[in-house]
């Protein structure tokens, strides 16, 4: 229950991003609930396409499209009377990418996957509807650039399996690995936290 409960939270805060971008982008609310659904379910898509994992959630769940259309018409009206829209965009999407991370990783511990494709099909259910987004809006990548992204996926895929095998319960283990990201991913925000980047500059020496 606790773990259906996050993944429509997760979904709500993906879609409330992906509108946000769309309203950035000026598209008309097509667009935005077309980016919106992408951002919440594609993601979880390619994780379940990976992993042979049928049928997609989505599919099998048709009211989550509901939830994320819907969330995604109410960011777009309420989002107009917003003057900070860029930290809303931040904090949703910061939430939605550490409770997808653990939801992915449940998905693929049920499957009777490996401890390391588990953590992996956490990141790639936590960033890749991030990256859908970004592609259709015409933005880099936030997982390409120097935002502490897919560090903080990893992370807290890796803390979140790290406590299952220490036997905590399931429950517990899934609050403090989305408590314990999504305040890393709050701090990297506040304090500009970035990984090593390298430019021309950099590899001058190598031509």
């Amino acid at each position: 229950m606790l773990l259906h409960t996050i993944y429509l939270v997760a979904i709500v805060a993906e879609a409330m991003s992906g509108a946000i971008m769309g309203m950035r982008r000026d598209m008309d609310l097509f667009g935005i609930c077309l980016i919106g659904t992408v951002t919440a379910l594609g993601g979880g898509t390619i994780r379940d396409v990976l992993l042979g994992h049928y049928p997609l959630s989505w599919i099998a769940n048709p009211e989550y499209l509901l939830f994320t259309i819907g969330a995604a018409i109410v960011t777009a009206v309420v989002a107009r009377v917003l003057h900070h829209a860029r930290t809303v965009f931040l904090v949703v999407d910061g939430l939605g990418l550490v409770a997808f991370t653990v939801i992915g990783c449940n998905v693929a511990m049920s499957s009777g996957m490996a401890p390391g494709i588990v953590v992996v099909a956490g990141l790639i259910t936590g960033i890749f509807g991030g990256v859908l987004r970004d592609v259709l809006c015409n933005e880099i990548p936030w997982v390409l650039r120097r935002e502490l992204y897919a560090t903080v996926s990893l992370l807290t895929g890796g803390l979140y399996v790290g406590l299952l095998s220490l036997k905590i319960d399931i429950n517990i283990a899934s609050l403090v690995a989305i408590g314990a990201g999504f305040l890393f991913r709050l701090l990297a925000i506040r304090f500009h936290w970035r990984l090593p980047s390298f430019n021309g500059a950099t590899i001058r020496g190598l031509d």
